[in-house]
């Protein structure tokens, strides 16, 4: 991972302007094969915070690992997948399984303990996967699962509303302040994202083409920006695709577990303690195949 610290509306294209917010940090991640690991916990995720982890999933044709293979816990956080292209199979110990389809989204609350797989369909797979650090009263509180339809997730223009609200459009989706947008530009539009009133950390991460703003944003790259309520000028160099967030900074350390993410040790213990007991349960029934 290499990191570098350096000095809404549809407008006009033209020659973006010296962009006041500036990125502080960037990286193309790390990882090998279909998987590069954007964020985790234990680097960029503690000044992104609620924000702790993002995946972006890139799947050519060729063999799929049975998903009864990938069973694996969380505690503390909510997961959010988001299609880009093609569908994944899913399932959880929420009661919830299917297809998420081009253009869904997964979120899944975990709270105390919850077990999920995943497996990719045949054909081109392209998905962000983010994780969110839940607040004390919610960490190891009941678990829970949300999916939308692509019809279902609220869009105008080039935004996609994943999470929290943009532009009078608002995601069916509950969660603690927060705003987690998909934004498709075509070559030479120029789009300003005005983070809500309190919302002081922001991030972006790009899946297709280039972002241009205090400097360009390449494919496959993620950057933070400065700490501010400022808004954000970008203009795309191309088709362009990425996903932006942004919330009050997470006020609570970081306390993590294997799979976990939780605010003290007292409830990273009781989170591993319930997946503990789902695991076994899992076990015995046969659903674990490892």
């Amino acid at each position: 991972m290499t990191t570098n610290i350096s000095a809404a509306a549809i407008m006009p294209a033209g020659k973006l302007q010296q962009a006041d917010r500036q990125i502080t940090h960037r990286t193309k991640g790390r990882g090998g094969g279909p998987i590069t690991r954007l964020m985790s916990p234990s680097d960029f995720g503690h000044l992104v915070k609620p924000f702790v982890f993002l995946d972006l999933a890139v799947f050519d044709e060729g063999p799929r690992t049975p998903m009864e293979y990938l069973w694996h816990p969380h505690s503390g956080i909510a997961t959010v997948t988001v299609m880009l292209e093609g569908g994944v199979r899913i399932a959880e110990t929420t009661g919830r399984d299917g297809v998420l389809p081009k253009g869904s989204v997964e979120f899944m609350r975990a709270g105390n303990g919850v077990w999920h797989t995943g497996q990719a369909e045949p054909g081109y797979i392209k998905v962000f996967q983010l994780w969110v650090a839940l607040p004390p009263e919610l960490e190891n509180g009941p678990n829970g699962s949300h999916h939308l339809m692509p019809d279902q997730v609220p869009e105008q223009g080039p935004v996609r509303v994943i999470l929290g609200e943009y532009s009078g459009m608002k995601s069916p989706i509950a969660t603690p302040p927060m705003t987690y947008l998909v934004v498709n530009l075509s070559d030479g539009e120029r789009w300003t994202y005005q983070p809500p009133q309190g919302h002081d950390v922001a991030w972006v991460a790009v899946s297709d083409g280039t972002l241009r703003t205090s400097s360009p944003i390449a494919t496959g790259e993620m950057v933070i920006f400065e700490r501010s309520e400022q808004s954000i000028d970008f203009v795309a160099e191309g088709a362009t695709r990425f996903v932006i967030g942004s919330a009050p900074k997470h006020p609570h350390d970081l306390v993590l577990g294997n799979y976990s993410v939780h605010t003290s040790e007292q409830a990273l213990e009781l989170g591993e303690t319930e997946i503990r007991r789902i695991g076994r349960e899992l076990h015995d029934n046969g659903t674990l195949k490892r």
